[in-house]
């Protein structure tokens, strides 16, 4: 008996210890007893901070919140143990005596602010996350210094349960509410109802999970950033005089109508009204929208809203600065002390609502600021004047669509940076963000990021990546550096003046034609290294990969950078076989589609030998939120249009957003991209081989690209894909490095 309640005093103290001390909690998750090796101290400061210190077989780790603690482990791990945790693999074997911290080290910032996400992430890369999943990216935000991030789960069970409350009826609701892969536009104002209706069950889990989402933020000291209200209705519901009939202190006389735009169109799809501010039943919308929000998820710190985003046609005699008044107020009614969060992009914030709004009260997210930075300084997007008094995060956007590829731009990252310490237009910087479309790619991309603001020296990327690249691998390897050191010169330094959205893309994934370049419509591609370079640095990892066996940090990147030279040469071989067919040199022609298409297949197998590369761990991941059939069918829709015609006929061919999403992954190569070339090909041979075939055009708008002999309707091709419901596998299965040794023996 004695036992037993001893037993039970043990457990209850260790749940309230990871309860208390949530760094327990995360350092668990990391490697089981690894707590135990540990000594976590907070400490009062009025700058953040972090510090590595050693008390007998312990390592000490101080800061003044649990997120910079978070943040001095991972320090720790990655230049003491040799420990680099990141999406591909975020547990450790951590050594029964950890290296001792030598000397006291100590980190301090000013850039007390840290941001994550982009609206679009929760939709090309989260929309169907679980809480497993979920609970491992907080603990990657706490290690990696995010303390404000973007909490979007669940905004959908708010305007749900609003317009319910305001009497419309569920089918109603279902026609304006987007589906699980297509909320972030339909967050932004750019399209209703397309991909649902979803299910009361889908509300019911994604409120459920926002919760734990919150909790778990809540426990590190993490602010999250709720969706604010700004203005958005249904275009084909008459939102006004529901307000009108549900509360008597409206105008009664008035209707939104006269101030609600016309429905107008985004890449072929119908937008969302906008309800002005001026509107007298705007702030009852927008009380209700936040009384919602608060009976769900609570109050927050920080609202984000995004007015009129990417928007056009807007009435030529709107006041930009009242509308901040009026959008500002309602975040105060219910928070007065809340801070509105809103994007640097293209035209927003507007200069006059930045003149109409508070210093201290706005807090503008600089989006691309390692490529058009709006802040000050020389882009295409510079403002002469910055964002004025108005406090700012210097963010790094990095990937559009989720696209899979190799990508950054380190100098312009590193020198756009530290302007930021001397230029005047910075004096009112507080943070940073990381704003992508899409997560899981370039770790080493995202590391440098964060670990900016806690670097007082300035570093050079030859210098940082020698750190790097040993703390990825856990070990010092001359050829694996030099590979590195090729990379950052090359595919990861896209240079100032280049104003390509993400990675370079594979011509594998674009649409067949003579002029095949970019595979969706606004990347802005331009080529800025050397092809055979990502080749050269494939082959001096492969040299060594046998020295690496089981390192999985060393294997994801292996996979990927063998992935991108392959890429690259099909680029090489699609340029000399297209000339090929201009020149009629029909035997050269011939052999280099086909060693085209071999290339693309000995890609498929080779994405084969990691789940982040399978199609299928998407398509599952979608499945596995359905309870019926029914919803899995809807749910695996929505993954597989998403990464292809992304719309229906009209909205992928005419709207041009096919493909936006595409992605380099074992299973939809094989069966999605390479029917297409397949296709394409056959078509082209037959015209050297003198059969001219003239194909039907169905309802394409694709055009042929000066060759008017191919007309293929793509689209046909492309829907059965997005319909069907054959079986792709998750795991991995094949050794990665035997694989990709056997694969580049044949190239």
């Amino acid at each position: 008996m004695k036992r037993s309640i001893l037993f039970l005093v043990a457990v209850l103290c260790m749940t309230y210890s990871f309860a208390a001390n949530p760094i327990v909690g995360l350092l668990e998750r990391i490697d089981r007893g690894a707590s135990s090796k540990f000594s976590i101290q907070l400490q009062k400061s009025d700058v953040d901070f972090f510090e590595l210190d050693q008390k007998g077989d312990k390592v000490v780790v101080r800061g003044n919140t649990y997120v910079n603690i978070a943040s001095g482990i991972n320090w720790y791990l990655k230049y003491y143990a040799g420990i680099h945790l990141s999406w591909n693999c975020m547990s450790a074997h951590l050594p029964a005596q950890l290296p001792k911290v030598a000397k006291k080290e100590r980190h301090e910032t000013s850039l007390s602010l840290r941001y994550d996400f982009n609206y679009c992430t929760f939709s090309y890369s989260m929309p169907f996350w679980d809480w497993s999943r979920w609970q491992t990216e907080i603990d990657w935000m706490a290690l990696h210094g995010i303390n404000m991030p973007l909490a979007a789960v669940g905004h959908e069970c708010v305007w749900r349960n609003m317009l319910l409350r305001l009497g419309y009826s569920k089918d109603q609701v279902n026609d304006f509410i987007a589906g699980p892969a297509f909320l972030a536009w339909w967050e932004m104002n750019n399209l209703e109802g397309w991909g649902g209706p979803n299910p009361d069950s889908w509300y019911a889990q994604q409120e459920a999970l926002q919760k734990q989402i919150l909790k778990r933020m809540y426990e590190y000291g993490i602010n999250p950033v709720l969706p604010g209200y700004s203005g958005m209705v249904p275009s084909k519901l008459d939102l006004g005089k529901k307000i009108n009939n549900n509360n008597a202190e409206a105008n009664e006389a008035s209707s939104s109508e006269s101030s609600q735009s016309t429905i107008a169109k985004w890449n072929g799809f119908d937008r969302p009204a906008v309800l002005m501010p001026d509107d007298p039943s705007f702030n009852s919308i927008a009380d209700l929208f936040y009384e919602e929000t608060t009976k769900l998820y609570g109050k927050s710190k920080y609202y984000s809203m995004d007015p009129f985003h990417e928007a056009k046609n807007l009435p030529a005699d709107l006041d930009f600065g009242q509308a901040g008044k009026v959008l500002m107020a309602a975040m105060k009614r219910v928070n007065k002390d809340a801070i509105w969060v809103v994007q640097g992009w293209t035209e927003n914030p507007r200069p006059e609502m930045l003149a109409a709004l508070n210093p201290g009260d706005l807090l503008i997210l600089d989006l691309f600021s390692e490529c058009r930075p709006m802040w000050g300084i020389p882009s295409i997007w510079k403002r002469d004047e910055g964002y004025g008094n108005h406090d700012w995060l210097f963010c790094m956007l990095e990937n559009f669509g989720a696209n899979v590829g190799l990508h950054g731009r380190m100098d312009q990252l590193l020198n756009n940076f530290y302007l930021t310490k001397t230029d005047s237009h910075a004096a009112h910087i507080r943070g940073i963000g990381l704003t992508m479309e899409g997560s899981e790619t370039n770790p080493v991309m995202y590391e440098l990021m964060c670990e900016l603001p806690w670097r007082p020296e300035r570093i050079t990327k030859e210098d940082w990546i020698r750190g790097y690249v040993k703390a990825r691998y856990g070990a010092d390897n001359e050829a694996v550096q030099h590979a590195w050191a090729i990379l950052v010169e090359g595919i990861y330094n896209c240079p100032q003046g280049n104003n390509q959205q993400g990675p370079h893309e594979s011509i594998f994934c674009s649409r067949p034609s003579l002029t095949s370049f970019q595979s969706s419509s606004w990347s802005k591609m331009c080529n800025y290294y050397d092809p055979n370079s990502t080749m050269e640095a494939a082959r001096l990892m492969l040299s060594v990969a046998d020295s690496f066996k089981g390192n999985n940090n060393f294997e994801y990147d292996l996979i990927d950078i063998c992935r991108q030279a392959i890429a690259d040469k099909a680029r090489m071989v699609y340029s000399h076989t297209v000339a090929d067919f201009n020149c009629f040199n029909k035997k050269s022609f011939t052999a280099g589609y086909k060693e085209f298409l071999s290339l693309l297949l000995l890609q498929d197998e080779l994405l084969s030998t990691r789940p982040e590369f399978r199609v299928g761990r998407w398509i599952e991941m979608a499945k596995s939120h359905g309870n019926t059939q029914e919803e899995k069918n809807l749910y695996e829709w929505n993954a597989r249009v998403q990464i292809t015609t992304w719309g229906n006929r009209y909205c992928a061919d005419t709207g041009k957003l096919r493909d936006y999403a595409h992605k380099e992954w074992n299973g939809l190569l094989k069966d999605f991209y390479y029917p297409r070339w397949a296709k394409y090909w056959s078509v082209l041979q037959d015209e050297v081989d003198g059969k001219l075939p003239v194909l039907p055009t169905g309802n394409s708008s694709t055009k042929p690209d000066g060759n008017p002999a191919v007309s293929i309707d793509w689209y046909a091709m492309e829907e059965p894909w997005t319909l069907s419901h054959n079986i792709y596998p998750v795991e991995a299965d094949a050794d990665p490095i035997e694989t990709a040794k056997r694969i580049f023996s044949q190239l």
